[in-house]
């Protein structure tokens, strides 16, 4: 991650952590401090919170000469989205039942940066390419939404379906994602934190590290069915990594945080 990114990456597990019901705000003196933990400087912390304050992602309030932050409702979502990947749907998908969501669309050739709005909208939505203007994802992924947002919805139609027994579904999968770059991205956190974890002396830095890349890492997994991927798929592995050690860090982190935040409720 580019260090803005990084920087706003872990000051959103941060307030997902230990403010995510948005009922308190926290000081800017405490987000430098825990950041600082992490090799964030005080001048890239500042920047990213009045950054985030513009982009409609944290509200300020003031105390005397103390400045706090608190959640907006946009972020307490997005924060509860990130949630449901992490513990609720997770990153191995076992219990896929069969069905695949398709997307066709056809655009007017002049309407370049449309259709690559529209890609780029899809592959974060978990669908890959699956021949022309064909996309294909798991399960039954909403899109009414996505496709609204970007005025195209006359141009596109939606199906459920599931794969008639002449095709390959581990083929067409294969096809469809790059399963090698969706690998290296497990087997890197795998490498980083079963070899020589960071922040072993700091319980706060380490969690807030973790989750950060932890979330990094399946949000590029469009959870395709586990039974259809290569032997030995290291998402396995590597959740169960993730659980392993997130739960060892989870209550010594809380309890540091107690002790360092300076919070207040927060008065929206």
């Amino acid at each position: 991650m580019a260090d803005d990114s990084r920087t706003q990456s872990l000051m959103l597990s941060f307030f997902g952590d230990y403010l995510a019901d948005g009922d308190l705000c926290v000081f800017s003196g405490s987000v430098i401090d825990v950041l600082g933990r992490l090799g964030v400087s005080e001048h890239a912390t500042r920047s990213t919170l009045t950054r985030m304050v513009n982009r409609g992602l944290l509200q300020r309030q003031k105390n005397g000469r103390r400045m706090y932050f608190g959640l907006t409702p946009r972020t307490v979502e997005i924060l509860g989205d990130g949630h449901a990947r992490i513990w609720r749907t997770g990153a191995v998908n076992d219990d896929w039942d069969g069905t695949w969501t398709l997307l066709g669309f056809s655009l007017p050739e002049s309407w370049q940066r449309q259709r690559h709005d529209l890609r780029s909208k899809l592959v974060w939505a978990g669908f890959g390419p699956l021949q022309g203007g064909l996309w294909i994802a798991p399960g039954h992924v909403p899109v009414d939404d996505l496709v609204a947002s970007l005025g195209l919805s006359a141009h596109v139609r939606v199906f459920r379906a599931t794969v008639d027994e002449l095709t390959d579904i581990a083929q067409l999968v294969a096809d469809a994602y790059d399963l090698t770059t969706i690998s290296a991205g497990y087997r890197a956190f795998l490498d980083r934190w079963t070899e020589s974890p960071p922040y072993e002396d700091d319980p706060l830095a380490a969690h807030l590290s973790i989750v950060t890349e932890w979330l990094r890492v399946i949000r590029k997994d469009p959870r395709l069915p586990v039974r259809h991927l290569p032997e030995y798929w290291p998402a396995i592995p590597a959740q169960k990594a993730f659980h392993d050690i997130e739960g060892r860090l989870a209550k010594p982190a809380a309890a540091l945080a107690t002790e360092l935040l300076d919070t207040e409720p927060f008065i929206q």
